[in-house]
């Protein structure tokens, strides 16, 4: 675990410049060991010389503020980190989760996946500005009125731990994400958004019977899986508590999709019947190649994760 300053020190870098941490770093240790080494010459214990010198120095951010000269506030200092942390948590999620359900409601209620798309990013765009006009509002309010909070003050326990080497990126689970959600959207786009047959009747690729048994059961697999990828990218590497799941997630997907293409369960029965090639057991061919090909994406997976674990084990 490391100490009370690597993460005093960690927490005032990630509020600079990149280009001043190095320096900023080397000044703020400095500064830091001075003042422990005079309460530590006067007879205090170190550790507590170093907690009541980093709780004499304050909130991090407020010292990285001071360092590079830049003002907090919104229309005064008191509130804002209070403010800035709070607009920052509800735009991480709150826009992303109307705008996913709002379209996905309209795609699937409606049968139209481009104005399910549209309505969703619209939605999520008036979502991130009500929520920064009310909440910026109420904090205006609150420090023009200098109403107290009674909040605790800041203390060196909040501090976090020094960041570790970050395996997964952010990029990396923003596309795994969107594959993702790619892939949950495809499953009523081709129900509602079929091709068409001879007569103009709606064809779709999947049998339609199945949205009673297996389907829920895929995208339900799905959506867990974009709940793994934002673990994953929380705990900043592979776990095995995390390769575990992403394994038992594999095999919830796979073997039911196997087990339907290979019992010729899968394709909507007209689709077949339309396609020559189809009827006269091209399915099959189908089914053994999708299934061929769905067993080497869950074992290169595995053993993907399961090496990259294993790196960073070492």
């Amino acid at each position: 675990m490391s100490s009370l300053t690597d993460r005093y020190v960690a927490a005032t870098l990630r509020a600079v410049p990149t280009q001043r941490r190095t320096e900023i770093a080397a000044e703020l240790r400095a500064s830091i060991e001075d003042m422990i080494d005079g309460r530590t010459e006067a007879g205090q214990e170190r550790g507590t010389a170093e907690r009541e010198v980093l709780t004499e120095l304050g909130n991090p951010e407020q010292l990285a503020a001071r360092y590079t000269d830049r003002r907090l506030q919104l229309i005064g200092p008191r509130y804002y980190l209070i403010w800035w942390r709070l607009l920052r948590l509800l735009l991480s999620f709150i826009p992303a989760l109307a705008g996913v359900v709002t379209g996905a409601v309209k795609a699937t209620v409606g049968g139209d996946l481009d104005a399910g798309i549209s309505v969703g990013i619209t939605t999520a765009f008036e979502a991130a500005v009500q929520i920064v006009f009310w909440v910026t509002v109420v904090f205006a309010v609150l420090e023009r009125t200098n109403t107290p909070l009674n909040l605790p003050e800041w203390s060196v326990d909040q501090l976090p731990e020094a960041p570790q080497e970050r395996q997964v990126s952010l990029v990396d689970t923003c596309f795994s994400i969107a594959l993702l959600v790619f892939f949950i959207a495809c499953f009523p786009w081709q129900h509602f958004q079929p091709w068409l047959s001879g007569d103009g009747s709606r064809l779709p690729i999947i049998d339609p019977a199945l949205w009673g048994s297996w389907l829920p059961v895929l995208l339900a697999v799905l959506v867990a899986s974009i709940g793994l990828e934002l673990a994953k990218y929380r705990a900043r590497r592979w776990t095995w508590p995390l390769i575990a799941v992403r394994a038992v997630l594999d095999l919830a997907f796979a073997v039911p999709l196997a087990w339907l293409l290979l019992t010729d369960r899968l394709l909507n029965p007209d689709l077949v019947q339309r396609f020559e090639w189809l009827r006269e057991g091209g399915t099959q061919d189908v089914a053994r190649a999708a299934v061929v090909l769905t067993a080497v994406i869950v074992v290169w997976g595995f053993i993907d994760v399961v090496v990259k674990a294993r790196r960073h084990a070492a």
